[in-house]
């Protein structure tokens, strides 16, 4: 392992500060956007569809944390024994925890493993897990979060031996729009845009955004939940799809409204009002402060993936589809 000293330049050194281990460290989130750009100032990372983790070592301490501070190093004992087995022994690491179907993450098989608290059942659950680490923020008793991401990432390959379940999270430069077109062919999550030069903030960022695959569905308005605070018009839709003679519910629908399109959804909606669901199935659709509608209505709701239970991941509201008519909207993707 190559000492601090000799990666970081004399200007590098005064932004890195002496402190004693962290007993935690409030970790950058990603600000979603759907302005894809490419710029030589940035760096972009695949999207992971997993769990966010921070990793703790210090001395024969290893924790791993997730980014509300629950302690899941039980829940991967393995990341446990990988990062207790490095040289580095004052380290806090960022990354992301996943699992795989075929070649791509899924956060549908890692949920095998986030029920466990049992070292020896996590071991014995037969589901694989790997550690993709993107940021260093710790080491050898100095915080280098006011240091540029791109020499970060550069101590980083320097710190660890990457070997299996610890993997380096591979970056490009530039070519934003490729990597997210990439992304998208090859049914990722997405990508991450991260600022090269940027610092580790804390807390919400611009400085990382968010270019998300999404996927495009058209469903049947159902139902409505009442606004909460400062919201006005509606809280979310409640949609679904025809499957067996009856609707089906999907999901419920809270992003991607202006404040004009509330008023106007509930507008149009509370005419074709009605005192009882449309939907024929039961599980999980929400009941506490729902405005019931006839389902004449057809939205085109973005996402990221169909669940196992036939529920969206991630939707997104897109708009209404006048051109549709809602007793021929079916499950299209799988």
């Amino acid at each position: 392992m190559t000492d601090l000293s000799e990666l970081l330049s004399t200007e590098d050194l005064e932004h890195v500060r002496p402190r004693s281990h962290p007993s935690w460290v409030q970790p950058t989130l990603a600000t979603l956007t759907h302005d894809h750009f490419s710029d030589p100032a940035w760096l972009y990372e695949r999207k992971l569809d997993g769990e966010r983790c921070l990793a703790f070592r210090d001395g024969d301490s290893v924790r791993f944390l997730t980014r509300n501070r629950k302690d899941v190093s039980d829940t991967y004992p393995e990341l446990v024994d990988a990062l207790a087995a490095q040289d580095v022994a004052d380290v806090v690491l960022d990354g992301e925890v996943v699992a795989f179907e075929g070649r791509q993450t899924s956060f549908a098989r890692l949920q095998g493993r986030l029920q466990l608290s049992d070292p020896k059942r996590a071991r014995a659950s037969g589901i694989e897990v790997f550690y993709y680490v993107f940021d260093l923020l710790h080491r050898d008793g100095y915080d280098l979060t006011g240091l540029g991401l791109r020499t970060r990432k550069n101590v980083l390959r320097h710190t660890l031996r990457f070997t299996d379940p610890l993997r380096f999270s591979v970056h490009r430069v530039e070519h934003g729009e490729a990597m997210y077109r990439e992304a998208c062919r090859k049914g990722w999550e997405g990508a991450i845009a991260k600022r090269g030069d940027g610092s580790y903030h804390h807390g919400r960022s611009t400085d990382w955004l968010k270019f998300k695959c999404v996927r495009d569905q058209e469903l049947v308005i159902g139902g409505y939940t009442e606004p909460q605070g400062s919201r006005h018009g509606l809280g979310a839709l409640l949609v679904g799809y025809h499957d067996h003679g009856g609707l089906r519910y999907a999901c419920k629908v809270g992003t991607g409204f202006t404040a004009k399109v509330l008023a106007q959804l509930h507008d149009e909606l509370s005419r074709i009002s009605t005192d009882a669901s449309p939907f024929t199935d039961a599980q999980d659709v929400p009941r506490r402060g729902v405005h019931w509608v006839r389902p004449r209505t057809v939205a085109q709701i973005g996402f990221t993936e169909w669940t196992e239970a036939g529920r969206l991941r991630h939707p997104r509201y897109q708009g209404l589809r006048r051109d549709k008519d809602a007793r021929d909207v079916v499950r299209e993707q799988t």
